[in-house]
């Protein structure tokens, strides 16, 4: 687990820093009373997943998608998917879930909502079965925890994080290990485009994606044993990181809690802002997602990086902080620790602006003192990156600075080719050379950097907290119960408009009902053992 280091202190009122989580708690309650009383067809599917049906039917479907299907026509979901299959599996004569799934998908099986006796042997069954799954991810966790100690950790913060991805799980995992040779800490496969808008997981090994490699159980499973390799070899754990986000979050947490993945990009709004998938399905997705995140002691990586590829980064950087104190709110309440919150942000400022570096500064600054415990994930430029592989180089070279300079915890290594063409092998191996060099050189320069009390990256980093304030007042200040659903609606998040009611997997909302069953949750809710 990586520490954060102490940075540059700036002057902040702490009476205005302690109204700004205040206000985000009033903001994110009503969120949080939603997600508590909605299930979706992702956190169904998730709890079948936990209790061990795998596999798809010849059209590639997954059996949790056939089976979560067949009760919702039956019975409905609002009762949960729990109570109806494990009835169902223990008055029939089925083998187990999955081929329970493979006969419900041609209508071979009935399902209703047992009563009485039936009710409790099918609620206990469910438990124990979902129950097995939860110790699994229990195991996951100490098994990492046990090779972080045999084999060592990462010598430094912040981690260097680095993307890999071809399309192809096999090439990936050569790709993989040698940029963790060259000094990658943590290694992430980007997801292939617009799986976050399929509504079911893809299964097995994919040796094809569009710009990025398919999330899949089988290929976390690949990646986490090429990289447990060469962390042996090289005499540090070197963490993997994928995606827990789109359409179905709570399943992709899951996988990636059985198979000891270490970080999940899981922000709480990039799929309502950037995917268009509807806000109550993403925060009821979320909720679960991060749950599972807690338990299996996983690292989060939140989105607000993206805000400033579609938004000025000067002047919203405010909506930044409050997705900030929003998104640790969420994941608090969700049951992660300070060291799982990688906290996102950005060095997205147009360089021609004046001070533009000065302005980078505060902002960094800003979060690392807002969340002084989190390792924040600070991510590289690419909206002003023009193809000018001299410039852009040497912007990279300033990212790395205010990196060193602020504390960062994870770092993403950006190319000299980023948004421009798909980076080379070389331009990653330079990438990681300046990196390197910056942190060699400039690696413990927080502890000198001391900004003036009333000097420029002060005020600046107290206006925009100020402006966080303000924006927090006029969401809690909106009308309706749930009022940051109102703020998303009218484009307040990198000017992207998402009404509550719109969206892409509205339909897979469902309400609870008042004996709504979820042994999952259940367990979640309690500490881990």
């Amino acid at each position: 687990m990586t520490r954060a280091r102490p940075a540059a202190k700036l002057t902040l009122d702490p009476a205005v820093v302690r109204r700004a989580r205040g206000l985000a708690r009033r903001a994110g309650r009503p969120i949080v009373d939603l997600a508590r009383s909605n299930t979706t067809v992702s956190v169904e599917r998730a709890v079948l997943r936990l209790a061990g049906v795998t596999g798809a039917d010849p059209d590639g479907i997954p059996w949790v998608n056939r089976l979560v299907d067949a009760v919702r026509a039956d019975v409905g979901l609002e009762h949960g998917v729990a109570l109806p299959v494990w009835d169902a599996l223990l008055r029939g004569d089925h083998a187990d879930l999955t081929e329970l799934a493979q006969k419900a998908s041609t209508g071979g099986v009935a399902f209703g909502l047992p009563e009485g006796r039936a009710a409790t042997r099918a609620r206990s069954a469910a438990a124990r079965q979902v129950g097995a799954g939860i110790r699994r991810i229990d195991r996951r966790r100490v098994e990492r925890e046990r090779l972080v100690r045999r084999i060592g950790d990462a010598p430094r913060t912040p981690w260097i994080y680095l993307i890999v991805a071809t399309g192809d799980i096999y090439e990936d995992i050569p790709q993989a290990q040698a940029a963790a040779r060259e000094g990658a800490d943590v290694i992430a496969v980007i997801r292939s485009t617009g799986q976050s808008l399929l509504d079911y997981v893809p299964e097995g090994a994919t040796r094809e994606g569009y710009a990025g490699t398919y999330a899949t159980q089988e290929n976390f499973r690949l990646m986490r044993a090429a990289l447990d390799d060469v962390s042996k070899e090289l005499g540090r754990y070197v963490r993997l990181t994928n995606y827990a986000s789109g359409l179905c979050m709570p399943e992709i947490a899951t996988l990636a809690g059985l198979e000891r993945l270490d970080m999940m990009l899981n922000d709480s709004m990039y799929g309502i802002l950037f995917r268009d998938i509807n806000p109550v399905r993403t925060f009821v997705d979320q909720r679960f997602s991060r749950q599972i995140h807690a338990r299996a002691g996983i690292i989060i990586n939140t989105g607000e990086d993206n805000y400033l590829t579609t938004a000025d980064a000067v002047d919203e950087a405010h909506t930044v902080t409050v997705s900030q104190l929003l998104n640790e709110y969420f994941a608090k309440e969700a049951g992660l620790e300070d060291w799982q919150l990688g906290l996102g942000h950005a060095f997205e400022i147009n360089p021609e602006i004046p001070d533009s570096f000065r302005l980078e500064l505060a902002h960094a600054l800003l979060a690392r003192q807002l969340f002084p415990k989190a390792p924040l994930k600070w991510m590289p430029p690419t909206k002003h990156m023009t193809g000018d592989v001299f410039r852009g180089y040497l912007l990279d070279g300033f990212f790395n600075l205010v990196g060193a300079m602020t504390g960062q915890g994870i770092l993403l290594v950006g190319m000299m080719t980023e948004a421009v063409v798909t980076p080379f092998l070389s331009d990653r191996d330079l990438a990681l050379q300046n990196v390197r060099y910056v942190m060699e050189a400039a690696g413990n320069l927080h502890e000198d950097f001391r900004p003036a009390p009333d000097g420029f990256i002060n005020r600046r980093a107290n206006q925009v907290l100020a402006e966080a304030v303000q924006l927090l007042e006029r969401i809690v200040d909106e009308p309706g119960d749930a009022a940051l659903l109102s703020a998303i609606g009218d484009g307040t998040f990198g000017l992207m408009k998402r009404p509550a009611d719109k969206g892409k997997g509205y339909d897979g909302v469902v309400p609870h009902a008042p004996a709504y069953f979820n042994p999952a949750t259940d367990l979640l809710e309690e500490p881990a053992r």
